[in-house]
């Protein structure tokens, strides 16, 4: 079989072989590594159960990073959400706890999984944890967001100092959109519509790190991405479509990643890291 690399031939190739996107990537995987299904499915788990320990090890620790700019935003949010009425359900504050725990922890310089960026290391896990306990379920979820994932990328670069940050919180979004639907058992159709509608509307997000570290804003960025997921699946579930095709959407991200300036990809030259407040920030670092 030839590997498919687009949209349009993902879920042609699912309705031909009445089989779901996660176990398209699966055989396709199965192939190009040359290792049993089985075998996949291990090493998904074992990627689970890291991004779970950093879920973990970032919500009980309050410690700051080396720049001391981030690492105890996540207990307050959980100490906001234990002791105050917050306006969203359960699943939806467990998802930007997660989120914001697994960045802080990756700040920290703790052990994360990136997915598919370090930068972006919060988002599909928040979205799979938070709204699934089972294992198999969460494996199926990873595969599938990674399916997105390989599409999104054999057009784009998912690095922020090549896309802006639009290929990394960008994508990993789309991903976690897609993951969700799943979870809730959508179509692979309304997958693929999940992510198309949150990649969509993140289109044009810059990189402009504070000091060039992946902290600000890039920490809080992780939560705001995973319910920016939550609202792709939840309009996708509901039968909205995407008036422009998945596939033309990634051709679009690609043209405004070429017309973003290099000064807002990754090189901390403008937007926030050249604010005043961004700029002594950055000088205070290097002394």
């Amino acid at each position: 079989m030839n590997e498919i690399k687009t949209f349009d031939e993902l879920l042609k190739y699912t309705q031909k072989e009445k089989i779901e996107i996660y176990e398209v990537c699966q055989i396709f995987e199965s192939q190009e590594l040359n290792i049993s299904i089985k075998e996949i499915r291990k090493k998904v788990k074992a990627t689970l159960e890291v991004m779970e320990e950093s879920i973990n090890n970032g919500i009980h620790s309050t410690k700051l990073s080396s720049s001391k700019m981030t690492g105890n935003d996540c207990k307050k949010l959980e100490n906001y959400f234990s002791q105050k009425k917050s306006c969203l359900n359960i699943s939806q504050q467990k998802a930007l706890l997660y989120a914001l725990a697994t960045a802080e922890e990756n700040a920290r310089m703790g052990k994360i999984a990136a997915c598919p960026t370090a930068g972006a290391c919060g988002i599909v896990p928040a979205i799979i944890f938070a709204y699934s306990q089972d294992t198999e379920t969460q494996i199926n979820a990873l595969i599938t967001a990674g399916q997105i994932g390989k599409i999104i990328s054999n057009k784009v670069a998912l690095a922020g100092a090549i896309m802006g940050c639009q290929g990394e919180c960008g994508s990993a979004a789309a991903m976690a959109s897609g993951a969700l639907v799943f979870i809730q058992k959508g179509t692979n159709e309304e997958i693929i519509t999940a992510a198309t509608l949150t990649l969509k509307n993140i289109l044009g997000l810059v990189c402009d790190p504070v000091a060039g570290l992946v902290e600000v804003p890039c920490v809080k960025r992780n939560a705001f991405m995973a319910n920016i997921a939550i609202t792709g699946a939840e309009l996708s579930l509901s039968g909205i479509k995407s008036v422009i095709p998945p596939d033309e959407v990634i051709d679009a991200m690609y043209q405004i990643g070429t017309f973003i300036s290099p000064q807002l990809k990754e090189s901390s030259e403008a937007g926030l890291a050249a604010t005043k407040t961004g700029l002594k920030i950055t000088q205070k670092l290097h002394k």
